[in-house]
């Protein structure tokens, strides 16, 4: 099974998202994007359909978008 990939943009909603889901999932079996970091990970992240941050993507390629932080739109400013 691959990991899963959580994408957030650093707001006060992802970073609480980001230590939520680290609680739950094994930190070696997710991936964390902050797009304040890695904005060149922004297409990517909308081709597997985020639309929102923060949102977790599955090994599956589901994607949960979890507690509205920001849009895609205002990820990219």
């Amino acid at each position: 099974m691959g990991k899963s990939i959580f994408y957030h943009a650093a707001c006060p909603v992802c970073i609480s998202a980001e230590q939520d889901i680290l609680s739950l999932i094994n930190p070696s079996n997710i991936e964390v994007v902050n797009f304040a970091e890695s904005k060149s990970r922004i297409e990517e992240a909308e081709k597997v359909g985020v639309k929102s941050v923060p949102a977790l993507v599955m090994p599956n390629g589901n994607v949960l978008h979890i507690n509205f932080g920001a849009s895609m739109a205002d990820v990219k400013g």
